[in-house]
């Protein structure tokens, strides 16, 4: 993927509670040029084995391309980890347009055939309301679902409870829902072949065993069987990692269920893997001991039944 893929920014403003990046490549994001850019990618055409397919052109968040604040001034002072968590700030100019307008001229480039966007974006960056709305949060979502996917696309919604989500800093799974149905109405408008693919993380602070088996019945209801999933890794220099090893939300002071067992980690995780036969007999017996023969019948029904029969 790196071979052939195009990096043309850097930083991350998503501020999210397990990740690093803020960290290492700061909160605001550093842009390059588009002659930059369209100079590398002439560069790339001319290598050897290259069929015209970039691989990636994005970042650690694929769609922060040129985003800054409104009034830089006000960035200077301001102490949010986030600026779109709880909502976006009303000082962020999240435009789209120039990275539509970068799109538009790399197809036009003489040796690209496609160029996919293999990084992640932030569907909540053209979904949420937000104080400065633009024409380009509608485009932007028709012009890489028609041009730029390369049959799967990646978002990262990372749980489906609102109340993990909080502590993870990122926007609510109706959010996702919202992306979901737009996905598949604009591609099936063109042909109708490529799939959204999410990003799950189990056992982060904040994360019981029930809201897992809740997590495995809502995406199942989504036609997910899900593949792209990780296991919390408490990382250094991140919020997760401080709550893990706590038991405490900073912010707020107060005790947070923290899965640290590793036989509960790969039962939490297991829940992903529903649709595993080899996984089935241990989610019935986690269910049982939940008391959640309702989400039994829901993940896979008729076992309920068989378990009583034995």
């Amino acid at each position: 993927m790196i071979r052939f893929s195009i990096n043309i920014h850097r930083g991350c403003f998503g501020g999210c509670s397990f990740c690093t990046i803020s960290a290492h490549q700061g909160k605001f994001i550093e842009n390059r040029s588009e002659e930059s850019i369209i100079t590398e990618i002439n560069q790339v055409t001319g290598m050897p084995g290259f069929k015209g397919y970039l691989s990636d052109l994005g970042g650690p968040s694929a769609n922060m391309y040129k985003m800054e604040g409104v009034d830089l001034k006000i960035c200077d002072t301001c102490t949010r980890p986030s600026c779109i968590h709880p909502g976006i700030c009303f000082n962020l100019n999240t435009n789209h347009q120039p990275l539509i307008e970068l799109y538009r001229k790399v197809r036009k480039i003489k040796g690209i055939k496609k160029a996919f966007i293999g990084s992640g974006i932030r569907y909540d960056l053209f979904l949420r309301k937000q104080t400065h709305e633009h024409p380009s949060h509608k485009a932007y979502p028709e012009e890489i679902i028609k041009h730029h996917v390369s049959g799967r696309l990646k978002v990262a919604p990372e749980h489906t409870h609102d109340h993990v989500l909080k502590l993870m800093r990122k926007p609510s799974f109706s959010y996702f829902e919202k992306f979901y149905t737009l996905f598949k109405k604009i591609d099936a408008a063109n042909g109708g072949k490529q799939q959204l693919i999410p990003y799950f993380i189990s056992s982060h602070p904040g994360c019981k065993m029930e809201d897992m088996a809740e997590l495995a019945v809502k995406t199942k209801e989504m036609n997910y069987r899900l593949q792209q999933v990780q296991e919390l890794t408490p990382t250094p220099m991140t919020l997760s990692a401080v709550m893990y090893y706590t038991g405490i939300d900073p912010y707020t002071v107060t005790k947070l269920h923290t899965t640290q067992n590793s036989d509960d980690k790969k039962d939490q995780n297991r829940f992903f893997f529903w649709h595993k036969r080899e996984e089935q007999a241990q989610i019935r017996r986690l269910l049982h001991k939940l008391n959640r023969k309702d989400l039994l019948n829901l993940l896979l029904p008729g076992h309920s039944v068989q378990h009583k029969r034995r």
